[in-house]
């Protein structure tokens, strides 16, 4: 599924650590997703809202 991703950091507030957040960019599928627990489950991040 994720043969070739980048990862990115998503700044959580009061944090002093990066935390557990991400936002997933594939190369494949070109669809990004965003994890809140650090790659348990992920959610299709929806652009047309």
């Amino acid at each position: 599924m994720w043969s070739d991703y980048h990862e990115y950091t998503v700044i959580t507030p009061g944090s002093s650590t990066r935390g557990a957040r991400r936002i997933v960019t594939g190369n494949r599928s070109q669809e990004d997703y965003y994890t809140s627990d650090h790659y348990a489950s992920f959610k299709l991040v929806n652009y047309s809202c």
